[in-house]
């Protein structure tokens, strides 16, 4: 069930030209001007995808667990409320980005 949420960050990848283009302020080696290293929009966004599903399939198997009885009650509520928040943190961010798509469309041109 979960596995098939997996193939969002197969669909965040990024063009090679914009890959290619360094950021403003980021030399072409990924180092910011002050020496800190730059991590981009995608990458963040790449990561927590990533993040989520493996919270999600922690949740899942730990619910499995609790019906085989090789896990606490505790164990599988906790695995199971903290999949819940990332699902709501999941949902709540995809809100935020069909807004502001839907803001830009409104733009007159």
């Amino acid at each position: 069930m979960v596995s098939a949420v997996s193939s969002i960050t197969s669909m965040i990848d990024r063009p090679a030209a914009v890959a290619a283009a360094p950021a403003f302020g980021v030399q072409p080696g990924g180092v910011g001007v002050t020496g800190v290293t730059q991590t981009s929009f995608t990458d963040m966004m790449a990561q927590m995808a990533t993040s989520a599903v493996d919270t999600l399939k922690a949740g899942e198997a730990a619910s499995i667990a609790g019906i085989q009885g090789r896990a606490s009650v505790q164990q599988v509520v906790e695995a199971v409320m903290s999949a819940e928040q990332t699902l709501q943190t999941a949902i709540a961010i995809r809100d935020k980005v069909v807004a502001a798509y839907q803001e830009i469309a409104r733009m007159a041109i």
